[in-house]
């Protein structure tokens, strides 16, 4: 199934564009499921039809899909309870009822990545269409997955459920019950879970839309988002400069925005290639026929993920460099720290953990460089670890 991913400022329309594209994309004959994460039905109203928890056909071949937060979490909140009874009475705890819980901050995105992983496992539709928060929250959101498969690796590493036989002899032994089976077990299913949305999100047929308005806020925005999402191995597939004025027929009031609109696109044309415009309808749109009048192109093949290439130049130079594409990057707000078998990679507000390629483990870190939106990091290897020529 193709994904896209669909996010931009707050006030920008990402809403508007994801379902202008999904019902593109319908009404060209595939299978299209829309899905978004907002408490208020802001995708409901852009199509002209209610949507909420439960899958809703809207159009022929489009179904909307607004996740309940609410609910999900008290459902996982019943689950664990239910799970960690035996730790519970040793602690004298009393249960929650799920009617008194409300959702804690973060349930909205975390319900978010279960229908993605729901969606991505159904063969029901052939495209999926994420309305996703907007851009700070969509970074976090994207980063989320592979930030807690790591935390979990780090507690509860696998390789200790070696010695699961002895738990119950432990317990035993010390009277007292032993949780580590179920927290184990609970891992081990959040690791598959998670794995799964990581896996959507680094497929090679999800794309990223990236929606703004042309102006200068919009413009911050641009270069930030790419910025992060270049950090986390998307690329823009779309950059979409939404509300944009005609020059025709515009008033004295309306010529300086005109004009700044006109600066920022063309800057825009210069840094990210071709720009799609979508022309400002003169009102919010509302319903199938306002959304069939945005100039909304169809779905294109998946733009390919951001690759890390690494170039050997050690018959040269004695080194071997790894390439990390960082649009937008100032060479002031970079850090890189060598941790083990990972590098840190920190560019201004985003910061990311990355694993090592295996030749890289084997080398240490012997300076780096910023050029042309690429970060060339010089790896030396190590005489003590790099296999010697014979």
């Amino acid at each position: 199934m193709r994904t896209i991913l669909i996010t931009g400022p707050g006030g920008s329309g990402r809403t508007t564009i994801a379902a202008a594209t999904a019902l593109r994309a319908a009404g060209e004959g595939t299978r299209t499921l829309v899905l978004s994460a907002d408490r208020t039905d802001t995708l409901g109203v852009a199509l002209g039809a209610g949507t909420g928890a439960t899958p809703t056909p809207v159009a022929p071949n489009l179904t909307a899909w607004r996740p309940d937060a609410a609910a999900a979490f008290r459902e996982d909140l019943a689950a664990f309870q239910e799970r960690a009874t035996s730790v519970l009475d040793l602690l004298g705890a009393s249960r929650l009822d799920p009617e008194e819980v409300t959702p804690l901050p973060g349930a909205e995105e975390l319900a978010l990545l279960r229908a993605i992983r729901d969606a991505a496992l159904s063969d029901a539709h052939d495209l999926l269409v994420v309305d996703l928060p907007p851009t700070p929250q969509a970074l976090t959101l994207l980063a989320l997955p592979e930030e807690l498969r790591r935390y979990l690796r780090r507690l509860l590493p696998p390789e200790r459920q070696a010695a699961r036989a002895l738990r119950p002899v432990l317990g035993r032994l010390a009277g007292v019950p032993m949780p580590s089976e179920w927290l184990y077990e609970t891992a081990a299913r959040w690791d598959l879970e998670l794995g799964a949305v990581e896996a959507v999100v680094a497929d090679r047929n999800t794309a990223v839309r990236l929606v703004a308005e042309p102006g200068p806020g919009g413009a911050d925005a641009v270069r930030t988002a790419r910025l992060g999402l270049a950090l986390r191995g998307l690329r823009t597939e779309s950059l979409f400069a939404n509300r944009v004025l005609p020059e025709d027929g515009a008033g004295p009031w309306l010529a300086g925005l005109v004009a700044q609109q006109r600066k920022v696109l063309a800057e825009w044309q210069g840094e990210h290639g071709a720009v799609r415009t979508v022309t400002h309808l003169g009102r919010d749109p509302r319903g199938t026929d306002d959304l069939a009048a945005l100039t909304v192109p169809g779905v294109n093949p998946g733009a390919s993920p951001v690759e890390w290439p690494v170039t050997d130049r050690l018959a040269d130079d004695g080194v071997l460099i790894w390439h990390v594409p960082l649009p937008g990057a100032i060479r002031e707000e970079i850090d890189l720290v060598r941790r083990g078998d990972e590098l840190v990679v920190t560019t201004g507000q985003f910061r990311r953990i990355v694993p090592l390629p295996s030749a890289l483990r084997r080398c240490t870190v012997d300076g780096a460089a910023l050029r042309e939106g690429e970060l060339r990091v010089r790896f030396a290897p190590d005489p003590r670890l790099w296999p010697q020529a014979r």
